[in-house]
């Protein structure tokens, strides 16, 4: 069986921007070294989830692992807190947690805290939270992870409680299990609701409802707080929850579907709760200042890691975060970072003819909208074995037109297995 390499750039596919020469960021960015790899190799596209739903990043990773998350998954909440270390037991309530900036009246001002909440300044957040918030007849564990992502589980005295709740943040709906991004919202934090009559799932609400209030309070009064509004940076005055969960998913591991050992690397959270439930290796990635330090390193330890694994998915977030800032040309510039810096570095160190090389996204997020969506993200397979189709660069336009065709996200390991296996 032949090596895989999977890496995955979160938010990579996007809208044709009129600032960009009517191009995509991916489109526009100088991507010399993807670009070799799709002239030697066969471009498609992915459908991750399916039509209308705008997935998260658990949710697509589930799906793109080749678990269908309508069925697998039980809430991004217990990955979040599985990946945070934080205690979780069955009927515990967990939930994924963003330090945001609110005025007066509860308007959302931003859900990400300026997005500059360095983690040491959550993690003292979080510190004082744990100590002063009290919820009645029950207790919690509330931890920061990183810059402003927080994860909080919630244990009732008296039993398990129901994860039927809806979400604080307005910016994204439960649809069973499944977390999806909203392109428009309330700019409010919401009550945390009962999604059904059942007495579990009141209190379930109950307590979070007291919880995000109580630590409203406590945040107002916070001296890191008063020292990020001297410094004229906004507030980390507001938590915002969504995507509870009571249980983690009872799966089978990766090993046992494809027969493979698989290695990941992890930045965040949510990604070693899924290492952690899927079987996968979770490899913990340096993280330099500065970006192109940071791919490199990343390269150069990929490259290593190569060898102890019989495959190695990489997951890395950078073209995501400037989309949801709505800059289109900044987007562009990471993704030509990667490309030099993460690219550039590793495949020459890999041997391509013992080695199946996939490259796709979790979802598609766009700097117009701001928002996931749930277009088809570009997917390139090359390396031993396959041959290539004759499309000549790693775009969402050219992948079209590629021989791969319209995937769906489940299908994607299958066929990098055969493809390792052929």
């Amino acid at each position: 069986m032949k090596k895989i390499l999977y890496v995955v750039l979160d938010g990579l596919g996007d809208d044709v921007l009129e600032e960009l020469g009517e191009r995509t960021p991916l489109e526009a960015a100088a991507t010399p070294n993807l670009d070799r790899l799709a002239s030697m190799g066969r471009l498609g596209q992915v459908r991750v989830v399916g039509p209308g739903i705008a997935p998260e990043s658990d949710v697509a990773v589930f799906a793109i692992l080749g678990y269908d998350p309508t069925t697998s998954h039980t809430g991004r909440g217990p990955l979040e807190a599985l990946g945070a270390g934080l205690p979780f037991e069955p009927g515990d309530l967990a939930w994924r947690a963003n330090f945001a900036t609110v005025d007066k009246e509860g308007r959302i001002l931003d859900r990400r805290a300026g997005r500059d909440l360095a983690t040491e300044e959550a993690s003292s957040l979080a510190e004082l939270i744990q100590r002063e918030v009290r919820l009645p007849g029950a207790s919690f564990s509330f931890r920061a992870t990183v810059e402003h992502r927080a994860s909080l589980v919630i244990r009732d005295e008296a039993g398990p409680l129901s994860d039927q709740v809806s979400n604080t943040d307005p910016a994204y709906r439960r649809e069973g299990a499944l977390g999806v991004a909203l392109e428009r919202f309330e700019e409010k934090i919401q009550e945390c609701r009962a999604l059904v009559e059942d007495e579990r799932a009141h209190r379930a609400a109950e307590l979070t409802n007291i919880f995000v209030d109580e630590a409203r309070r406590i945040l107002a009064g916070a001296e890191a707080n008063r020292a990020r509004e001297r410094r004229g940076r906004p507030p980390a005055n507001a938590i915002l929850t969504r995507d509870a969960g009571n249980r983690l998913p009872g799966i089978r591991k990766l090993k046992e579907v494809t027969g493979a050992d698989w290695g990941c690397f992890v930045e965040m959270p949510v990604e070693r709760g899924i290492a952690l439930v899927t079987g996968m290796d979770p490899i913990e990635v340096p993280r330099p200042e500065g970006m192109e330090e940071r791919y490199r390193a990343w390269a150069w330890l990929a490259s290593e890691a190569m060898e102890g694994y019989d495959a190695l998915y990489i997951h890395i977030k950078g073209p995501d975060l400037p989309a949801h800032d709505g800059d289109g040309p900044r987007k562009r510039e990471v993704i030509a970072l990667i490309d030099r810096a993460f690219f550039g570095e590793l495949l020459p160190a890999l041997r391509l003819d013992r080695t199946v090389v996939a490259v796709t996204a979790d979802h598609a997020t766009s700097s117009a909208r701001k928002a996931h969506t749930d277009y088809p993200v570009p997917l390139l397979l090359a390396g031993a074995g396959v041959s290539p189709d004759g499309t000549g660069v790693f775009g969402e336009r050219e992948a079209a037109r590629g021989s791969l065709g319209l995937l769906r996200g489940t299908d994607v390991v299958p066929l990098l297995v055969d493809a390792a296996r052929g």
